[in-house]
C-alpha cells in the first residue's frame, strides 16, 4: 500500500509534505503559544496543519520502510526518521490541548493554559529538530556520495 504510486516510490514524494507541513506547524504552534490572541484566530489552522503533518509523517515512515525493502536501509536515516511521526503526534496533542483550553477564554491564559503553552513550545522545538535531522540524514543517504564525487559545472553538455 505504501510502496509506489504511478510506478514511482511513494517515499520521496510524500516526504516533501512532511518537510513543508511539519516545520510550518511548529512555527505556527510557537506563534499561538507565544501570543494568546493569535490562538483564538489561527489555532484551528495550526491544529489542522499539525494533523496533516503527522499523517504525512506516518505515510513517509511506512513508505520509507517499503522503499528500504527494495533498496536497503540507510541506517542513520532510519534510526532518526522513525521518530518523526511520534514527535509530530506529540506536537498535534500539545497544540490541540492549547487550542481547546484557549477556546472562548479571555486573555490572559489560565495556569493550565500557560502549562499547555510551554508544552506546545517544547513539542514544537523537538519536532522541528527531529524533522531537520531526519531530512538531512535522508538527503545525505541519497545524495551524499554523488555530491562528493562531482563538482559544479562538470555535467557533460550536448
Amino acid at each position: 500500500m505504501f510502496d509506489t504510486i504511478a510506478g514511482l516510490p511513494l517515499h520521496p514524494l510524500v516526504v516533501h509534505a512532511v518537510i513543508v507541513l511539519l516545520p510550518l506547524a511548529c512555527l505556527g504552534a510557537i506563534a499561538v503559544a507565544a501570543v494568546p490572541r493569535w490562538d483564538h484566530r489561527f489555532g484551528a489552522l495550526v491544529v489542522a496543519c499539525a494533523f496533516l503533518a503527522t499523517g504525512a509523517a506516518f505515510v513517509a515512515k511506512e513508505s520509507g520502510e517499503a522503499l528500504a525493502s527494495r533498496v536497503g536501509f540507510p541506517a542513520d536515516h532510519e534510526s532518526v526518521a522513525r521518530w518523526v511521526p511520534v514527535f509530530g503526534g506529540l506536537l498535534l496533542i500539545a497544540v490541540s490541548v492549547l487550542w481547546w483550553l484557549d477556546r472562548g477564554r479571555a486573555v490572559p491564559r489560565s495556569t493550565g493554559g500557560k502549562a499547555a503553552s510551554a508544552a506546545t513550545v517544547i513539542a514544537a522545538v523537538l519536532a522541528l529538530g527531529i524533522v531537520v535531522v531526519a531530512g538531512h540524514s535522508g538527503a545525505t543517504a541519497v545524495w551524499g556520495k554523488t555530491i562528493q564525487r562531482t563538482t559544479p559545472g562538470t555535467f557533460p553538455s550536448g
